[in-house]
């Protein structure tokens, strides 16, 4: 790929994504399948005035080593320097990139199990943390070309090309191939905003989502919720996009209210494996039944990870004809295929769609009905006849979606 592309890329991740400031610290999470790229998000941070950039390497060979190996009382547990890492994040705030290039079946074989109670067991240990962090700081999830993503993405090519087929496919989904990408990306951003702001005005109620799969589905919206979209700002003010790409107008909605059946109209990458073909129906707002052609069993353990994990925290609303769709590929991979159609979300809620949430605690968020949970997963139901109709709070019926695409 072009060096020049790629260091305007590394530009549109650390300016438009992470907006780095004059004097903030960052964390950089990356595997070591693109080191030169992530060189030059380094030297961009700085460019933009970091005064620290930390990179954490990982390595999903590793990873899975340490799940193959370890006990699960070791994995299960954190280290006193772990723990102290997390209370310099709390009082630090820097800005954190995660870079994604994984294998989608590089951690097949493990025992879902073991990695399942572990994460249950250390999740409470660094939930404190994380709650104190949240819309605090600026974060962003890009991607870079694995190899083997790459041959999963193109099987038909040999390596070195699917390698360069990925990178083309990730920059142009990410408006970073053509033009100027940070101006690509602030006209993208209004656009978003004028779409979530019409959606805002209508008080919606409650969406119902009907398609010839068997989608027949409804969930309830928190009144005093708000829909979002594109970038973010943080409590203090510094604006960002937390996705790249994205083409999602989001909310949280009720926890707890949700009725009917919905059909995943792609595979879904979990814990390093994935669930293909699956569907979930929901009674009394919560998943109370699955089924998968692969991976079923991995779905159940998903579901049954905490209380809220089996209950929604998000909604996103996207068009069948979006720029991700469009490529015709399947990226297995969530960050971009849950952006190229309409997708739930199971688990963690967004407190940010509360209007007045800076004034309000965590617990009183919870109250409102946004949902609490160790996990947030991503799930795409968007398909060519999709059909969206919105409930408002004084009864009327708007039709939102037609075959799959916006009608507002």
């Amino acid at each position: 790929m072009d060096k020049s592309i790629l260091k305007r890329y590394a530009e549109l991740i650390v300016r438009r994504g992470l907006n780095v400031q004059k004097g903030q610290e960052v964390i950089v999470v990356a595997d070591l399948d693109q080191p030169e790229f992530i060189v030059q998000c380094v030297e961009e941070c700085y460019r933009a005035g970091a005064k620290k950039v930390l990179v954490d390497w990982m390595h999903q060979r590793i990873t899975k080593l340490h799940y193959e190996y370890q006990t699960l009382e070791a994995l299960s547990s954190l280290e006193k320097w772990q723990l102290e890492k997390w209370q310099w994040q709390v009082d630090t705030l820097p800005c954190k990139l995660y870079i994604e290039s994984e294998n989608p079946d590089g951690l097949s074989g493990i025992d879902q199990g073991k990695v399942s109670s572990a994460r249950q067991n250390w999740f409470p240990l660094v939930k404190p943390f994380r709650d104190k962090m949240e819309n605090q700081y600026q974060w962003c999830i890009a991607a870079v070309p694995g190899k083997a993503w790459a041959k999963k993405v193109f099987p038909q090519l040999a390596e070195d090309a699917a390698v360069e087929a990925l990178w083309e496919a990730i920059l142009a989904t990410s408006r970073a191939l053509e033009g100027d990408p940070l101006q690509n990306w602030d006209v993208h951003n209004q656009n978003l905003k004028r779409r979530y702001e019409y959606l805002n005005s209508l008080h919606l109620r409650s969406l119902h989502y009907s398609s010839k799969n068997g989608t027949d589905f409804s969930l309830g919206l928190i009144e005093g919720g708000r829909f979002l979209g594109g970038g973010d700002t943080t409590l203090n003010g510094n604006f960002f996009n937390p996705n790249i790409p994205s083409e999602e107008i989001f909310t949280s909605p009720m926890a707890g209210e949700a009725e009917g059946i919905v059909y995943a109209t792609k595979p879904l990458s979990y814990q390093g494996e994935l669930i293909e073909d699956f569907w979930v129906r929901f009674e009394n707002g919560r998943a109370t039944e699955v089924g998968a052609k692969k991976g079923v069993e991995l779905l159940q353990k998903m579901i049954s990870m905490d209380e809220g994990a089996a209950k929604l925290g998000e909604c996103a609303l996207i068009p069948f004809d979006s720029p991700i769709n469009n490529t015709g590929l399947l990226f297995f991979n969530t960050l971009f295929d849950e952006n190229a159609s309409c997708h739930l979300a199971l688990g963690h809620g967004f407190s940010n769609t509360l209007e007045g949430f800076e004034n309000l605690t965590t617990e009183e968020c919870y109250a409102r009905g946004i949902n609490d949970s160790m996990i947030h997963v991503d799930f795409m139901i968007g398909s060519r006849d999709l059909s969206i109709r919105g409930t408002t709070r004084d009864g009327k019926e708007v039709l939102i979606f037609q075959d799959g695409n916006w009608v507002l």
